[in-house]
């Protein structure tokens, strides 16, 4: 299983399970090398049928799929691992669901202490955000990349950003120490959708480069 890195590709809300593994794939082929499944609007059935069509696009690639906030789906859909917000539970209560071997990810918010209790209680790694406004979660709190170097010196495990990054803004959040951008309109709203990835995917290649 592959190692929390790189571009962290988050699904927009897509209905048309034909247009969604379209536009996935598209992102993969651009470099992703993470894809969360995250659909706030569809029902229990779509959300099923996507995410083990997901399951067989990112196995394609060998690229780790994590499922948003349902540890069920995730167990369902055979994913790699799931996504936890702060209403979605514990981690002990994840693992009791998807057992040994796999992912589980948590949100932090601006919290290093919550950080901190994810780790301790078994997390693999943690996200922090928003970095920058966001269209998806308009009313999020806001992170800052002093957050991110006082994590990196504290904790050990992958730290992922996430919110309103683009490859323009996202070297900051490199260079103070995120393994990981988790990006949904700045890859899956391009026109090119493949070349907006492949963007993300270099300027982090570049950082890898920069620090060995």
């Amino acid at each position: 299983m592959s190692f929390i890195h790189g571009l962290y590709a988050i699904t927009p809300d897509e209905t048309d399970t034909t247009e969604l593994l379209r536009k996935v794939r598209l992102a993969l082929l651009g470099g992703a090398s993470v894809l969360q499944y995250r659909n706030k609007a569809a029902d229990e059935a779509l959300r099923l049928e996507q995410a083990r069509a997901l399951r067989e696009l990112t196995h394609e690639f060998s690229v780790p799929l994590i499922i948003n906030d349902n540890a069920a789906l995730a167990q369902q859909a055979d994913a790699d691992g799931v996504h936890l917000g702060g209403e979605d539970g514990s981690v002990a209560a994840a693992r009791s669901v998807l057992g040994k071997g796999k992912l589980i990810g948590v949100s932090c918010y601006n919290r290093v202490s919550l950080a901190h209790e994810a780790v301790r209680q078994g997390a693999d790694y943690v996200a922090f955000g928003s970095f920058f406004a966001s269209a998806v979660k308009p009313d999020a709190v806001a992170a800052t990349p002093d957050l991110l170097r006082q994590a990196r010196s504290e904790i050990s495990v992958p730290l992922v950003a996430i919110g309103g990054i683009t490859v323009q803004n996202g070297a900051q959040l490199l260079e103070a120490g995120a393994d990981a951008l988790a990006v949904i309109s700045a890859v899956f709203g391009a026109t090119d959708i493949r070349g907006a990835a492949r963007q993300f995917s270099d300027l982090i290649l570049l950082r890898q480069r920069e620090i060995t």
